[in-house]
């Protein structure tokens, strides 16, 4: 089984990927084989609604995101890592997401999802929720720790310093583990009816 993780921050040997090598630490240490992305510094183009990605399979922007949905068809599982901007993750994240779930929901679907997110003091439940709600309307189980998905710190050091933090984050790896067993040794994913209308009744 493996499991990709998605760096959002600018930073890639930040605090978001200090927080992110503890929840590979944790999935390492339960037979998960792993992968770590970073989303890199250029900027990326939010989802424009064309809806092509419908007729090719893949977003008109040929960048990291189609990679990402590549990948994902040999993933069992991810894990979605962000700093905290204004109580809420980073533009480049957020822009990947949204690109990444209209373009490719179906190699996410019925895998298990875990957001992770670092902030120097607050904002992280904000944060947290708005990645996950990309998880909940798309069929996946949302992979949870003994505490909410966070770690405070302005530097690596900091974050290494808030012991309780990288322990969530320890036991959010080996929560993904545990999950996935579970998920391989259960029945088949249900065949689910999808529609869309245009009103709210």
């Amino acid at each position: 089984m493996k499991v990709m993780l998605i760096n959002g921050s600018a930073k890639e040997k930040g605090c978001t990927y200090t927080a992110l090598s503890e929840v590979e630490r944790g999935l390492k240490e339960s037979g998960i084989e792993t992968e770590m992305i970073f989303l890199g510094v250029k900027p990326l183009p939010d989802c424009m609604g064309c809806g092509k990605c419908r007729e090719t399979g893949e977003c008109v922007f040929q960048d990291i995101v189609n990679e990402i949905v590549e990948k994902a068809k040999t993933c069992d599982g991810f894990v979605f890592g962000s700093p905290v901007y204004y109580a809420h993750p980073s533009g480049r994240l957020l822009s990947a997401l949204d690109r990444i779930f209209y373009s490719g929901s179906k190699e996410f679907a019925f895998k298990p999802g875990a957001a992770v997110v670092s902030a120097r003091r607050g904002g992280t439940t904000a944060a947290l929720e708005a990645i996950q709600k990309h998880f909940s309307i798309n069929q996946m189980p949302i992979v949870t720790s003994n505490y909410w998905s966070m770690v405070h710190g302005n530097t690596p050091e900091e974050v290494r310093q808030d012991r309780e933090g990288m322990r969530t984050m320890y036991n959010l790896g080996r929560n993904m583990a545990w999950m996935l067993s579970c998920i391989q040794a259960g029945p088949e994913h249900p065949q689910n009816e999808k529609e869309s209308t245009n009103f709210i009744r």
